[in-house]
């Protein structure tokens, strides 16, 4: 367990109308070349005030805008957000990256729980939930007629893939699958989702992850808290199965935002790192390529 966070917000100065996107912004490459954490210094990168923009986003220190932007970075870097390729996203709820990944030339499934189960846990009265391709729309990014030619959306349970969703080139869910019920279901989720993919496709995920504990975390409840030792177990047993994953490197960083400490009821930004159920968290970035 961690003891609260540093007191008071950090200086405006240090986060307010920051970053300031450069004039030269473009996708990197080999940026992600490991799995890791969210960090401040990412933000501050052409890489990532290119990728805000191409989301409709706006820079800012939010971890879930790290979330979509380590996405997108690490498949357009894998060379899969090309036209005529095949991406799967799970849990998509109201995201950006499948009319991103469309206006790129990428066919796109779109999944989500079916109506009655997304009611019956909250994500619709929350709107994270998406029931067909209108709440994917986002005329900013990619034009409407385009989304629904390259788009389709289909419910799907993340304990229970279609056996029909296979030949992928690439799959992807954004803080989804810490949802599932347990640890032990979120790890099996990653695994199953490499079924979805060709052999070379590459998975790319996101989670919760404890930053203080590898023993005592939150599991079996609506939100889970993974540890360093459960995504090394599960890089060990995918590896052995034929899979790359890439290193995991769960260095936290040294920045002052990435010292701060959001306290409930959570701020706009900074929010890099948050308290939840007595531990500190922040974003973890899963990246595995399917085997043979």
């Amino acid at each position: 367990m961690t003891a609260p966070g540093p007191p008071g917000v950090p200086p405006e100065s240090l986060w307010r109308g920051k970053p300031v996107p450069p004039a030269d912004a473009w996708p990197g490459a080999r940026v992600f070349d490991r799995s890791p954490l969210c960090r401040q210094a990412d933000f501050e990168t052409p890489w990532f005030a290119w990728w805000a923009e191409s989301l409709g986003e706006g820079l800012r220190y939010h971890r879930k805008l790290w979330e979509f932007v380590f996405i997108a970075q690490a498949l357009h870097e894998r060379g899969v957000l090309r036209m005529g390729a095949r991406g799967l996203g799970f849990g998509v709820g109201q995201e950006p990256l499948p009319a991103c990944f469309a206006a790129r030339g990428c066919r796109v499934t779109a999944t989500d729980l079916d109506v009655a189960a997304a009611a019956d846990t909250g994500w619709i009265e929350t709107a994270q939930h998406a029931a067909g391709v209108a709440p994917l729309q986002r005329p900013d990014l990619c034009p409407p007629d385009v989304l629904t030619a390259r788009v389709d959306f289909r419910p799907a349970d993340m304990t229970a893939i279609p056996a029909d969703l296979t030949g992928f080139d690439f799959c992807w869910s954004a803080c989804a699958l810490e949802h599932l019920g347990s640890i032990a279901a979120g790890l099996d989720f990653i695994e199953a989702s490499l079924e979805t993919l060709r052999p070379g496709g590459v998975a790319v995920h996101t989670t919760e992850f404890n930053l203080v504990s590898d023993a005592a975390t939150v599991d079996f409840q609506g939100t889970v808290l993974f540890r360093d030792r459960d995504l090394r177990a599960l890089a060990e047993r995918l590896t052995a199965r034929g899979h790359r994953v890439a290193p995991l490197d769960l260095t936290p960083g040294d920045a002052p935002l990435d010292r701060y400490l959001d306290l409930p009821p959570y701020r706009a930004e900074p929010h890099l790192k948050l308290a939840l159920e007595g531990f500190e968290t922040t974003s973890v970035g899963f990246i595995v390529t399917r085997g043979a």
